[in-house]
């Protein structure tokens, strides 16, 4: 069975480069990946601070939030 994964970006060019580099690379076989620009899906920003996101970009794998550097903080995108 797949893990679910949740990729979620506010598409500035550090998060592009982590959804090519990071989400890309998880093996499709192990992981269902959605990705979520919280840029263009302002609805999903509650779904992701319950998650644990606090900044973006930032990868959930089974409701365990991983932030990668630094682009935004999520309370710049509401």
């Amino acid at each position: 069975m797949k893990q679910k994964a949740i990729f979620y970006h506010a598409g500035c060019s550090v998060c592009v480069d982590a959804e090519q580099r990071l989400a890309g690379a998880l093996n499709p076989a192990a992981f269902d990946v959605e990705i979520v620009h919280l840029g263009t899906h302002k609805s999903r920003l509650g779904e992701a601070e319950a998650a644990g996101v606090k900044s973006v970009p930032a990868l959930v794998i089974d409701g365990n939030p991983y932030h990668i550097n630094f682009g935004a903080d999520l309370s710049a995108l509401k």
